[in-house]
């Protein structure tokens, strides 16, 4: 055996010297791993970008190979992930049906009771924006300040179909950003509720009555949704479509069997292919500068004033209704579901452990996965406008 075959067994751990940054990869995708596995934060997804950031930054790229010969084109990009990215993530086919999935898993009663719990999702909404226009004063440009400032719904299939869309070089940065976030909710939203809220307010007692909806109303709900959305917002109407298309599956008691399939097999599987490819797509070049910085805490301040944007309206609520809304469900607007109602919950039994608002929480937490798509398709249909 000559030097050279001998070398290239050992090429994977020379790479290593030459790209020490690949270290730095690696004990970030282990910490996503930790956080998913011991701190059960988004475990579904963290799992997986963690380890797709591991196998994309092998120091040989195996996973996802660019450059070199391939087929006799030069610089040809191939691997496994790669493809998975190009074929699925890139053409939104993983996003949309990630939509579907969601869905077929939503149940809307909560906010079909309670109509009002729609405005306090849109107001969630008010992140998006003010990262949006902090992102253009720092030096993005306006497509890459759209793709940043959705991070602030808390939508992490609404991020990637918005990426994909108006800034794929910055897809994997504000999915990792997105997807952290949703899982550090439970950390992010406490503080700003307990500021913003008074004990006064959080007291506030809402007792549920259950209004059961009937049959036609929850599949009224979805066929409307899907029609009006498409109309007002054309640019949101294939996520608005497909989430519509999974919950009617969900509320039409006829097909169970696709119901199930859309909730739990097809769930399953596109979001191990998301996770995996997501991470796959931040490697050390392009995770490594300053941009990425600002991205994430420009999706920090996008969840704190999203939070605070439900919260503000909440207490105009409690106001108008001589005190019997109980302000701290605005933070369930961001569509961290049902995430970000169970820390609304929690944060009220701090005061008075048998206070329940959870099921009044439900009716933001769902409006805002909605609210966020159609932010979404305002974005998509201005700003390349904008743009031009």
């Amino acid at each position: 055996m000559d030097w050279d075959s001998l070398r290239s067994v050992f090429d994977g751990f020379l790479k290593l010297g030459e790209e020490p940054e690949i270290l730095g990869m690696m004990a970030i995708g282990c910490i996503l791993i930790y956080l998913g596995i011991a701190r059960r934060f988004e475990p579904l997804l963290l799992v997986g970008i963690g380890f797709g950031i591991l196998v994309a930054n092998l120091p040989l790229h195996e996973f996802v190979h660019i450059g070199g010969d391939v087929g006799g084109e030069a610089g040809t990009a191939t691997g496994v992930l790669y493809y998975f990215r190009k074929y699925l993530v890139d053409t939104e086919i993983i996003p949309l049906l990630i939509f579907l999935g969601l869905g077929a898993m939503t149940d809307f009663e909560p906010m079909i009771n309670y109509p009002y719990t729609i405005l306090l999702g849109a107001a969630a909404q008010f992140g998006v924006f003010v990262a949006l226009m902090g992102a253009v004063a720092m030096g993005f440009d306006l497509n890459e300040a759209a793709s940043i400032g959705i991070i602030g719904g808390a939508d992490g299939p609404t991020t990637i179909y918005t990426a994909t869309r108006l800034a794929p070089d910055l897809l994997a940065r504000v999915a990792v950003a997105a997807y952290s976030y949703m899982a550090l909710v439970p950390v992010i939203q406490p503080p700003v509720i307990r500021l913003m809220t008074t004990r006064k307010e959080r007291l506030v007692r809402m007792p549920y009555a259950p209004r059961r909806a009937s049959r036609v109303a929850k599949i009224l709900f979805p066929v409307i949704m899907a029609v009006v959305g498409g109309i007002l917002v054309p640019r949101a109407a294939p996520l608005i479509g497909m989430f519509a298309f999974g919950n009617l599956l969900r509320e039409c008691l006829v097909v169970e069997r696709l119901s199930d399939t859309a909730q739990n097999a097809l769930m399953n599987i596109v979001v191990i292919i998301l996770g995996i490819t997501v991470g796959s797509t931040m490697t050390a070049e392009a995770f490594f500068d300053w941009d990425t910085i600002l991205i994430f805490v420009l999706g920090c301040v996008a969840f704190i004033f999203a939070t605070a944007g439900g919260l503000v309206l909440g207490k105009i609520m409690y106001w108008a209704s001589g005190g019997k809304v109980n302000p701290v469900i605005g933070a369930a607007g961001v569509s961290a579901v049902p995430m970000s109602a169970r820390v609304c919950q929690r944060e009220i039994q701090r005061e008075d452990p048998s206070n329940f608002v959870l099921m009044h929480a439900m009716g933001p937490n769902v409006a805002g996965v909605i609210g966020t798509a159609v932010a979404a398709g305002v974005l998509l249909a201005l700003v390349p406008g904008m743009m031009d």
